[in-house]
């Protein structure tokens, strides 16, 4: 079929839309100088206050879903234009940095093109600039026709496990999904299962000075299993078993009764996705008088493009074109919240956000010189589903 763009004579073209990279980077390095690591709800919460307040200036309407104190609270906030589903912005405000980390060793500063900063790239410079392309809409008297809906995550970095249910209901509920992740040399269309699994070794204790022999390491035992676990890894089909956490023993004199870990395992196909499951299930302590217990934790579906994801695709990558810019298309690992939109066959578009490096390190920045292209891309997206039926 032969599909026609009709633009309004009211629309203002992209390119014409004046943003301010300074006044927006600085915006950011506010967001970031509220500390908000995941695991942190009252911490989590000061950075969801400051984005409720953005939002109601705005003239959104403020719904709060509160955390319980395991966590932060999520913050939906929705602009109800036009008739029948809009377009739902979807990203996390929550981050792996623990507070402090800006007193130390990643102070938010500048340096040149860079600002650095826990969360700025991932993702409180995606979710600013989203907020920042429909203000611009707004202040010239041309916002979408199509209801908008902010959905503010606080969850993410761990799994989405508060967070989820209300995700795949607002999913439902709208037309389009965009997420502002960082931004890549492509858009993403697609996202690797993440899984998340709990080891926990149960060993025998025993004076380690004295007691020569006897006793039994929950530790020694664990780290039998991490270099089992890690030699899965297949990096060339980006199939990867991660242990990031662990933690055992009680004194340096004692035999160690017990040992945690926590594993992150990456899978880019659902062959690889039953394999991990398998794996990690079959599991069995190297030692048979230490017990082992495996348990499944979160898990980020696969997200792999369908019909309607492709489609939204072609209008993303049309209205990137207007603007000078040449992205593809690509499936990638690194787990978001547009893994469970895409999974439920909603269209989704993610990693539409700033770019730069370093995330989930104490190096994170984003590159300022793309703050404008990527704000105005994000722009010309609610300009252009506002005008289409996919």
């Amino acid at each position: 079929m032969n599909r026609r763009r009709r633009r309004n004579k009211y629309m203002t073209p992209i390119t014409d839309m004046e943003f301010d990279a300074e006044v927006i980077a600085a915006g950011i390095a506010r967001w970031a100088a509220v500390e908000s690591p995941s695991y942190d709800p009252d911490a989590v919460n000061c950075m969801m206050d400051e984005a409720a307040a953005v939002m109601d200036d705005l003239g959104a309407n403020i719904t709060r879903y509160d955390g319980g104190g395991q966590f932060g609270d999520i913050v939906r906030a929705q602009f109800p234009w036009g008739d029948g589903p809009g377009i739902l912005v979807l990203g996390h405000l929550d981050t792996v940095h623990d507070v402090g980390t800006m007193d130390g060793e990643l102070p938010v500063r500048r340096d040149g093109d860079r600002l650095y900063g826990p969360g700025v790239l991932d993702m409180k410079g995606g979710m600013y600039i989203a907020i920042e392309a429909l203000r611009r809409l707004i202040e010239i008297g041309s916002p979408p026709r199509r209801s908008v809906t902010f959905l503010f995550i606080p969850d993410e970095e761990i799994g989405s496990p508060f967070s989820r249910p209300f995700i795949e209901t607002e999913a439902r509920a709208h037309q389009y999904v965009l997420v502002p992740e960082p931004g890549k040399e492509n858009f993403v269309t697609g996202r690797h299962a993440v899984l998340r699994f709990k080891l926990r070794t149960i060993g025998q204790p025993a004076h380690a000075g004295r007691s020569v022999g006897s006793g039994h390491s929950a530790i020694a035992a664990m780290a039998q299993l991490i270099t089992q676990i890690e030699a899965y890894s297949d990096i060339d089909q980006e199939k990867t078993y991660r242990v990031g956490k662990v933690h055992g023993g009680t004194f340096v004199n004692v035999v160690a009764p017990d040992c945690s870990a926590e594993v992150l395992c990456v899978a880019p196909t659902l062959d690889a996705l039953d394999e991990i499951q398998q794996r990690m299930d079959g599991l069995a302590s190297p030692d048979p008088n230490v017990r082992l217990v495996v348990e499944r934790g979160p898990v980020r579906p696969l997200f792999q493009a369908n019909d309607s994801t492709r489609d939204l695709l072609e209008v993303a990558q049309r209205i990137a074109r207007d603007l000078g810019l040449e992205l593809g298309q690509g499936q990638y690992g690194g787990g978001s919240d547009g893994n469970i939109t895409g999974a439920l066959g909603i269209p989704t578009l993610d990693g539409l956000g700033v770019c730069g490096n370093g995330v989930h390190t104490k190096t994170e920045y984003l590159s300022i010189s793309s703050i404008v292209p990527r704000t105005r891309l994000m722009a010309g997206l609610y300009q252009g589903l506002s005008e289409r039926n996919l």
